[in-house]
């Protein structure tokens, strides 16, 4: 099936996500409609856009619980197109040791190799693992509801909340067309081995009781078949069942964006101070993300290069990120001191080295990505880092990416980034100082690349693909 075919042809779809696009608030004795953030709800536009779609997701407000004691609702996109919404109201207790326990930073931990930086756990991790099972029970029985309502659809679960609901739906219905998307890394057998076994074993049959299971990349898909194949044997049924599909940009709305009061005021307050080179990052404050030992590849950079005081600078655009998680308030603390530390050692009176701003500042980052020389994106890994892509898309200034190559954007943009180890300060310093210095028709080469790339492989083409492979093998069955 086409690219063109698939979009054309229009379909009854429920898209089951913990984070919806719609939240709500109280005030002034009405409802307030927030529209939800992050990638994921980006990325799933298209299939609101072309399909009839009922989205199920958590209540994560109280006035969400409000709205979910109401049944499923009308409600409509940005562009105005119109879809069903149903909010899950979770037990709070339940719902706490689901998402700050099981999801993050157990399974977020595992799977982006961070494992030696969780804490000691209080909670048991059985009992964790039951509140993620009776979590992702909720979501397969809402699931399973709609689809008494909407006979024929297609169910499309998204990422690590929901490894488990794919195989309640799948007891229950067994001819239901079941497909999952997977927006974060996988990692390989001994990863695995620090959890126990009934959790390896769930994670891998409840992925495994879905049509089609989609990766960033090949890397996480063959990671996952190679566990399929160590703990259950059924590594050639992974295989068949799985596919790499890189998620895609919004190419139209980042275009939008860009020229948008709240953009230009800021790309014009970043322009009136900005250095003569500016190095950006645009993360959230997240140990995967890598922060400290960018911070510390930037210092040893204005070790070794006396001649750029004064002339650089390092812009670090951070978004607070799950702060009632002691794993993530630790790290905030370490990248504000390693931040603090390169100031101490090399800042001057009207130069700081690093801008570090700590802050939800969505209007400033579209800014900063128009104005980078340098982009520096190093997570120690991650499933994509749409920020390698978003960024050049915008930039005006033919900027260099540094990116690690433990991303899965890396698989897609290596032809034209510079390449980073994640874990090798020394070697991340080499790439920024080797990006400041790179002739000028080597770096348009480069952000030209990039660009194109992004543009080619947009989000429509993405949701097509992922419906294609849900047609070709749904019939793969028994």
């Amino acid at each position: 099936m086409s690219h063109t075919d698939a979009g054309d042809h229009r379909r009854r779809l429920i898209v089951v996500s913990n984070r919806g696009p719609v939240g709500y608030e109280g005030a002034n004795g009405g409802r307030v409609a927030r529209r939800g953030a992050g990638g994921l709800v980006t990325a799933l536009r298209p299939l609101v856009t072309r399909h009839d779609v009922t989205w199920i997701a958590s209540a994560l407000s109280d006035e969400d619980r409000v709205v979910a004691a109401a049944g499923t609702v009308e409600e409509h996109a940005a562009d105005g197109s119109s879809f069903r919404l149903r909010l899950v109201a979770h037990d709070r207790d339940v719902f706490r040791s689901f998402y700050e326990v099981m999801a993050n930073p157990v399974l977020w931990f595992v799977q982006h190799g961070l494992w030696d930086l969780r804490h000691g756990q209080e909670e048991p991790l059985d009992e964790a693992w039951g509140a993620y099972e009776a979590v992702n029970a909720s979501f397969a029985a809402a699931a399973l509801e709609e689809l008494e309502e909407v006979p024929g659809a297609a169910v499309l679960f998204q990422d690590y909340h929901l490894y488990r609901a794919p195989a309640l739906v799948r007891a229950a219905r067994p001819d239901a067309r079941l497909a999952h998307f997977v927006h974060i890394p996988w990692v390989g057998p001994d990863a695995w081995r620090v959890l126990p076994r009934p959790v390896v074993v769930g994670v891998h049959e409840g992925l495994l009781a879905n049509d089609s299971v989609g990766f960033h990349t090949e890397r996480w898909r063959s990671a996952f078949c190679e566990v399929c194949e160590d703990v259950l044997g059924r590594g050639d049924e992974a295989r068949a069942r799985s596919h790499a599909n890189p998620i895609a940009v919004d190419v139209d709305e980042f275009g939008t964006l860009a020229e948008s009061d709240l953009v230009r005021r800021a790309r014009d307050e970043l322009a009136t101070h900005r250095p003569e080179v500016l190095v950006v990052r645009v993360d959230r404050t997240d140990p995967s993300k890598n922060a400290v030992r960018g911070f510390q590849a930037f210092g040893l950079l204005l070790d070794r290069r006396p001649d750029l005081a004064e002339r650089v600078q390092l812009l670090a655009l951070l978004d607070p990120s799950r702060q009632t998680i002691p794993e993530y308030v630790d790290y905030r603390e370490r990248l504000e001191h390693a931040a603090a530390d390169v100031n101490r050692r090399h800042g001057r009176s009207g130069w700081t080295p690093i801008d570090l701003r700590v802050r939800d500042d969505f209007a400033g980052s579209v800014a900063a990505y128009m104005e980078y020389d340098v982009l520096l994106v190093n997570p120690v890994r991650d499933g994509l880092n749409l920020v390698a892509k978003e960024a050049p898309l915008l930039n005006r200034r033919a900027g260099v990416l540094v990116l690690s190559r433990n991303a899965g954007a890396w698989d897609e943009l290596a032809e034209w980034a510079i390449g980073v180890d994640p874990l090798d300060v020394e070697g991340t310093a080499d790439a920024l100082e080797r990006a400041i210095d790179l002739p000028a028709d080597e770096r348009a080469v480069r952000h030209a690349g990039i660009a194109g790339r992004v543009r080619s492989h947009d989000l429509f083409a993405w949701a097509d693909t992922e419906l294609a492979a849900l047609d070709a093998r749904s019939t793969m069955r028994p």
